[in-house]
């Protein structure tokens, strides 16, 4: 049969991944790191890769999403964003942003960029889920999709984890471990 191609098989983990722990509840996207998938570069002024999460964007703040940026979505179509606690204790997707226009490179504290959508955490709710768990570890990961995804504002986690899964060509993480 030959080996898979760089993006078949990386869609393959990606794919896998994302419908086994939908199915089983957990929701979290890209739990591995699935071979032959393009780096994006993530980044907020607010914290650094491994250090806490700034208190104000925790469930007991109020200042909503932290402020992001990234580089090397270049070829995708739109951008995805999912934020998920993947802690032992409590794996849960806290929030899903997609059909981010390809050429946006920022997201805004507390906002959403305009024409993106977004979808069911694991409470079902729609929007931005503020972590609580003070001693989470919470990933900011951003996929490059290579269509705009097909589903409306809303969507059940799920079925917006496997299409996002469909369409990675690239993704990036930033993580914060613990919240100030």
């Amino acid at each position: 049969m030959g080996s898979p191609t760089k993006s078949t098989g990386a869609r393959c983990a990606v794919v896998i991944t994302a419908v086994a722990l939908a199915a089983s509840g957990c929701g979290i996207l890209g739990g591995g790191s699935p071979r032959n998938l393009d780096v994006i570069s993530v980044s907020s002024p607010r914290f650094r890769d491994g250090a806490p999460l700034p208190h104000g964007y925790s469930c007991d703040g109020g200042l909503g999403n932290p402020p992001l940026r990234w580089s090397g979505t270049s070829g995708a179509k739109s951008v995805a964003i999912v934020v998920d606690d993947s802690s032992a204790r409590s794996s849960a997707v806290n929030w899903v942003v997609f059909n981010i226009d390809p050429n946006t490179t920022e997201l805004a504290e507390n906002g959403v960029p305009r024409g993106a959508r977004q979808g069911q955490a694991s409470n079902g709710k729609v929007g931005y889920t503020p972590p609580c768990q003070t001693d989470g570890s919470y990933r900011f990961t951003v996929y490059a999709l290579d269509a705009k995804l097909d589903l409306k504002q809303g969507a059940p986690l799920a079925e917006t984890l496997e299409h996002i899964a469909d369409h990675t060509i690239a993704r990036g993480r930033l993580t914060a471990d613990d919240i100030e």
